[in-house]
């Protein structure tokens, strides 16, 4: 028997009940989907003077890994802007690296950001720690070319949603571990933090259509583990496994009443506050995953975005302690 489930936001449920929704996830499905177009660059880009440039660095096995490099154009480009790392989300298995774009964009809009991109590899074709290491060696191409971008290296943002936001996380405690680059701060959008869907609000979404449900959840983890079971998984792929998050930067968790990961993501927040971490945690009443990307125009929507950018505003200011 499923459990009771939060009420969604009633404008939410209003929008929700005209998009199509599955249940579970299989190859067959996943296949259909990659089939579909990228979301539409050139409209998110139509009315802001940016410049755009396509970079390729290498990863450790040789493959190649796209970035993209948004800028502000010509004089508005500040000599040493903050920057902020984008990590898509789609389970770790579709996507790509204009998924969720407009998300920040709006802080290169708001504080001359240079925003980045990454086209990490997905599962089932990368597995294990693959995904986490590409979108690294993105990391460091930053770090390594900041004077170039124009970019403060005392101000990094690593961001993400959904699958992006558990790589996100992910990455910082890679970095933290590996001593470099350093990274200011971390956005995680509902992030995508455990593969053990032992919650309770894991649960509460399974046997029905939705988002995101629990089974389409254990379809994306069994993809990305290829295998990896028990203590063989790593922490950097399944950040909630993680024994230690101390020594993180300033954090951002945000989520829904009404989806999967609310409470790994508020877990995650509570263990960072246990070892003193600075960690800010939004849990938004009624809000299905990915809430705030489907429907940007929805009241609960703008309050969100505009929460995370106020948050933002506070960690990159010159004075803040974060």
């Amino acid at each position: 028997m499923t459990p009771a489930r939060p009420a969604l936001d009633p404008e939410l449920r209003e929008l929700l009940a005209d998009m199509p929704l599955m249940s579970e996830l299989d190859m067959e499905a996943l296949t259909q989907l990659r089939r579909l177009p990228s979301p539409p660059l050139d409209a998110l880009l139509a009315h802001r003077q940016v410049d755009r440039r396509e970079v390729t660095v290498p990863a450790p096995d040789g493959a190649a890994i796209a970035l993209s490099v948004f800028s502000p154009a010509g004089a508005a480009r500040a000599a040493s802007a903050p920057c902020v790392y984008w990590i898509h989300g789609g389970g770790m298995v579709m996507g790509d690296r204009f998924g969720q774009l407009d998300i920040p964009l709006e802080w290169l809009d708001r504080f001359g950001a240079v925003v980045v991109s990454v086209e990490y590899r997905l599962a089932p074709e990368a597995t294990g720690t693959a995904p986490v290491d590409d979108c690294y060696q993105g990391l460091l191409w930053i770090a390594e070319h900041s004077a170039e971008l124009g970019v403060d290296p005392a101000r990094i943002v690593v961001a993400g949603a959904s699958a992006g936001g558990g790589l996100a996380a992910g990455l910082t405690l890679l970095a933290r571990d590996r001593g470099t680059p350093p990274i200011a701060a971390q956005m995680l959008i509902c992030p995508m933090l455990d593969h053990r869907n032992a919650s309770t609000s894991s649960r509460q979404y399974s046997g029905g259509p939705g988002v995101w449900t629990r089974e389409m959840n254990e379809f994306g983890w069994r993809c990305v583990l290829g295998g990896l079971t028990g203590d063989a998984v790593p922490p950097y792929v399944s950040p909630a496994l993680a024994d230690d998050l101390s020594g993180l930067p300033a954090t951002y968790i945000d989520t829904g009443s009404a989806e999967v990961f609310r409470d790994e993501d508020t877990d995650y927040a509570t263990r960072i506050w246990a070892v003193g971490g600075q960690a800010e945690l939004h849990v938004w009443a009624g809000g299905f995953h990915g809430f705030d990307a489907l429907y940007p125009q929805a009241r609960i929507s703008a309050t969100a975005r505009r929460t995370r950018t106020e948050w933002l505003d506070r960690v990159l200011s010159p004075t803040s302690a974060a």
